[in-house]
């Protein structure tokens, strides 16, 4: 592998609902812009203590069983020792040691490797936020 290292910064507007936001389209592109065909390494990170990465099938309803997941595992009630924002904000400071905020991901003649119905996720549960910033980074 050679010593080339790419990074751009993604800015994802995420709303005012908890969402799950399919990036599978424009890490391709970034791909497509840095990678050259190579192989490499690509990092997807969220610099955000209440936001996460997944690599998960969207479209076919498991984006919102995650978020039916993380609402049962995480409420959204008064529990939370972190108490600025809206109510439950404490249980989105949780959220990235669930859904971590960062994912290493394998580039193969410069196209992301991913399997059939997998795509790259943010996931973001902080109604408070709604603009959000993803840095992807390739190493090839």
């Amino acid at each position: 592998m050679s010593d080339v290292f790419t990074t751009r910064i993604l800015r994802v507007m995420t709303g005012s609902d908890e969402t799950v936001s399919d990036l599978t389209r424009d890490i391709e592109q970034f791909l497509d812009e840095a990678a050259h065909g190579r192989n490499g390494l690509l990092n997807v990170f969220v610099p955000h203590a209440t936001a996460g990465i997944a690599v998960i099938e969207t479209g076919a309803g498991s984006d919102d069983d995650l978020l039916a997941a993380l609402h049962t595992l995480l409420p959204a009630d008064d529990r939370w020792q972190h108490h600025h924002g809206s109510q439950g904000h404490g249980r989105d400071h949780v959220l990235p040691a669930l859904v971590p905020p960062h994912a290493t991901l394998p580039v193969v003649g410069g196209r992301l490797e991913l399997g059939t119905w997998q795509s790259v996720c943010l996931v973001d549960t902080n109604k408070d936020n709604p603009d959000r910033q993803v840095r992807l980074s390739f190493l090839g």
